[in-house]
């Protein structure tokens, strides 16, 4: 009896971690950045494979000085939606990059 219900057991629990979304994992860490003011910023533990338009930041006031403080590498780019046409910038896990780096969105692997 115990077996059948250790077996049940397990196979609730495999088919409830199956039905959890998994796209959208949090990173460990903080992304740092100033915006065109030089005011700091940051995203605390963001979300893996999600493109993120950064607070504060514009067209004409683009965020820089990136700093990755996360467990992941991070995609900074200098468009909206992650758009790979303008400036970007491959940062591993605690790279960070000076004013000349403008930024307006990212990703996390």
């Amino acid at each position: 009896m115990r077996l059948h219900q250790t077996l049940g057991a397990t196979v609730g629990a495999l088919l409830l971690a199956l039905a959890v979304p998994t796209s959208a994992h949090a990173t460990t860490g903080d992304f740092l950045y100033k915006t065109s003011t030089g005011q700091d910023a940051g995203l605390a533990d963001p979300a893996s494979g999600v493109c993120i338009n950064l607070p504060n930041t514009t067209e004409e006031a683009l965020g820089h000085s990136p700093q990755n403080n996360t467990v992941s590498t991070a995609t900074a780019f200098a468009g909206t939606d992650c758009d790979e046409e303008g400036a970007y910038y491959a940062m591993d896990p605690g790279k960070k990059l000076g004013e000349e780096a403008k930024i307006r969105s990212v990703i996390f692997s």
